[in-house]
């Protein structure tokens, strides 16, 4: 009994003296952390993740400053559309004229006449151009020997790494008058026919070269999205009497959804867009009634005319319907597929 009062004593001699060795001595402040000192990020913040992978955020630097410097910048340009612009004078133009360009264009019937020859060329060219990459993955997927499929990608790769310039050189040299195309008319009786001096065939011409040219590379993504989809679906839909047309319709194509959505919603983007290199190269003044885009018609007003602000109206008005039609897509794919853009 005697033992448990010294033991209590000693234990609160020690609490004691740890006190007074932890505080500090009177009359001194306490110690605040060195303000020169780095603070580390908080976990999950962009700190943190800019501080961790900073060598794969530097990869960005680059591309980021193209942007920037090609696409971004260029747009303060768009101001000389209600500005008088003057070769030789301010980049920005010399006097405010407000909408006196855009009344212009509007007024002008020639410019109705490229507008609507762009809305058929580019409806043509998505109603074609957009599906049939979609069939020819399907089919490129149905094929089980790897050597077959190999040959078959690389066969419709290859047009797109062509120049559009030797692209259009094999079609007018394919379609001049003693082309390979005409000498098949005349063994078969017919008569030579000049296409490319034809306005009523150059609609063909274009949309024909580039299913050509496109469709084997817009595969790529699609195939790439049936590499994803589980192979436990298809076992399933066979287990339950699906044959291969049923599999397609209720696995494969749902499968591939989401990316067809995505490629169809950025080619409306571009759809005011549709050609301009292909279109300048193949187009001449006798297939001006329906090969004449805005592009091209931009291209003649702004640098052969050198009607720079008329040409940066007709220019921001394109780029509007473009971001009309690409916000209007995305929405429609929102509310009725639930996958889009943003």
């Amino acid at each position: 009994m005697a033992t448990e009062p010294a033991s209590r004593s000693e234990a609160m001699s020690t609490r004691g003296m740890s006190t007074t060795l932890d505080d500090p001595p009177p009359g001194t402040r306490p110690a605040r952390p060195d303000p020169g000192r780095r603070r580390r990020a908080k976990p999950g913040t962009w700190r943190h993740a800019l501080r961790r992978d900073w060598q794969l955020y530097s990869l960005v630097i680059l591309p980021l400053l193209f942007f920037l410097i090609f696409r971004y910048a260029p747009m303060l340009g768009n101001v000389i559309a209600f500005r008088r612009f003057e070769p030789g004078g301010s980049i920005f133009g010399e006097s405010w004229v407000g909408l006196r360009y855009v009344e212009m264009f509007l007024s002008d019937p020639t410019f109705w006449t490229v507008f609507s020859n762009t809305l058929i060329l580019g409806g043509l060219t998505l109603l074609f151009c957009f599906p049939l990459p979609i069939v020819l993955a399907l089919l490129l997927n149905e094929v089980r020997s790897r050597r077959m499929k190999r040959f078959l990608q690389s066969v419709s790769y290859l047009p797109h790494f062509l120049s559009m310039v030797i692209v259009a050189a094999l079609v007018m040299q394919m379609l001049a008058i003693d082309g390979p195309i005409n000498q098949i008319v005349k063994a078969f009786g017919g008569e030579a026919t000049p296409f490319i001096q034809k306005a009523e065939w150059f609609r063909t011409i274009f949309v024909s070269s580039e299913v050509w040219q496109t469709v084997g590379w817009g595969t790529i993504l699609y195939l790439a999205a049936l590499t994803t989809i589980d192979e436990q679906l298809y076992e399933a839909a066979r287990m339950d009497g699906a044959g291969r047309w049923r599999q397609i319709w209720h696995v494969t194509l749902p499968g591939i959804r989401p990316t067809a959505v995505t490629l169809l919603i950025l080619n409306l983007g571009t759809f005011m867009a549709t050609g301009f290199e292909k279109v300048l190269l193949l187009y001449n003044p006798l297939t001006y009634p329906t090969a004449d885009v805005i592009t091209t018609y931009l291209y003649r007003m702004g640098v052969e005319s050198s009607s720079m602000s008329y040409a940066a109206a007709i220019g921001l008005f394109e780029a509007l319907v473009g971001v009309v039609l690409i916000v209007s897509a995305n929405f429609i794919s929102r509310r009725t597929v639930g996958t889009g853009l943003w």
